[in-house]
């Protein structure tokens, strides 16, 4: 038996060795799993080491694997995998290349999966794509060959850690200072808004800015696809569209709950990521002649 310290990189082969013995024994992935895989492989590590492989087998069981370096980075926003080493980050100022490999492309896919499976989703031949939201509200989107015909694609959009408000969006000149007060006098006004823009634009940081603004003793019902906005309110009520199960069946759409939040007493209703057949029930609702302030993004 041989005795390695290779702290801070530890080869990506003997994580994947210890990783595939785990799941084979069923056994976690504490300090004691880990080092008796590390036995059976013949390996016998220092502390450092042995810490840092623990860190990364459980990233591999339970977390995002090689992608847990950058999705702990508070900047980034958006991390998009096209291959083992073709893995893109956005920090707020446009995509950028990472540093990061992953071992190839059934690690990929085995990772999509099994974020997939954390959220309650189904990926796998059968079911070739999958949209959902993970435990900590990051946005998983996935896609499988043959669709993706070069290998698995996984677009992850982290959520806002923090939130802004109109001073703070002026002083990193997201805003100018008369954009401001233009956009608070629209919100004080109860006007009905329209937010549209490309991704990654700033849609989700403006709106959720602005629906801070609004008066506390008004309630705020937001209608979404999957949970992006968060805004500073003390009354807010959500309402998620929910898929089909596995059967097919049993899918709640995002007209559908345009149409429950009408009778739900709101102040103001958001519907986020306006794209198809609820827009028919938003004009309905602009037009029912209740006051009430209205905001959508698109």
């Amino acid at each position: 038996m041989s005795t390695v310290d290779v702290s801070p990189n530890v080869p990506t082969a003997l994580v994947e060795r210890v990783r595939t013995r785990l799941v084979a024994s069923g056994s976690g992935a504490t300090a004691l799993d880990v080092t008796a895989a590390l036995r059976e492989e013949g390996v016998v590590l220092g502390d450092s080491s042995l810490l840092e492989v623990v860190r990364l087998v459980r990233d591999e069981l339970v977390g995002a694997g090689a992608l847990e370096s950058v999705l702990r980075d508070s900047a980034v926003t958006d991390v998009l995998v096209n291959g083992p080493r073709d893995v893109w980050v956005d920090r707020g100022s446009g995509l950028e290349p990472v540093d990061v490999e992953l071992p190839d492309e059934m690690s990929i896919r085995r990772l999509a999966q099994r974020l997939a499976a954390d959220a309650g989703r189904r990926l796998d031949d059968a079911s070739p794509y999958v949209d959902a939201r993970l435990r900590d509200g990051t946005r998983l989107h996935a896609v499988l060959p043959p669709i993706s015909p070069t290998g698995t694609v996984i677009s992850l959009r982290v959520p806002r850690r923090v939130s802004f408000d109109l001073d703070a969006l002026v002083r990193r000149e997201t805003v100018t200072r008369t954009g401001a007060q233009l956009l608070a006098a629209l919100v004080a006004s109860r006007t009905s808004f329209l937010i549209s823009g490309g991704t990654g634009s700033g849609k989700t940081t403006i709106l959720s800015t602005l629906l801070g603004l609004v008066d506390p003793g008004e309630r705020v019902v937001i209608v979404e696809d999957c949970v992006e906005l968060r805004p500073d309110h003390p009354h807010v009520v959500r309402l998620e569209t929910r898929p089909p199960n596995v059967e097919g069946v049993g899918a709640i759409e995002l007209r559908d709950l345009v149409r429950q939040s009408l009778r739900m007493r709101p102040d103001r209703l958001v519907v986020g990521e306006v794209r198809g057949a609820e827009v028919v029930d938003l004009l309905a609702a602009l037009n029912t002649g209740v006051e009430r302030g209205r905001a959508r993004r698109t």
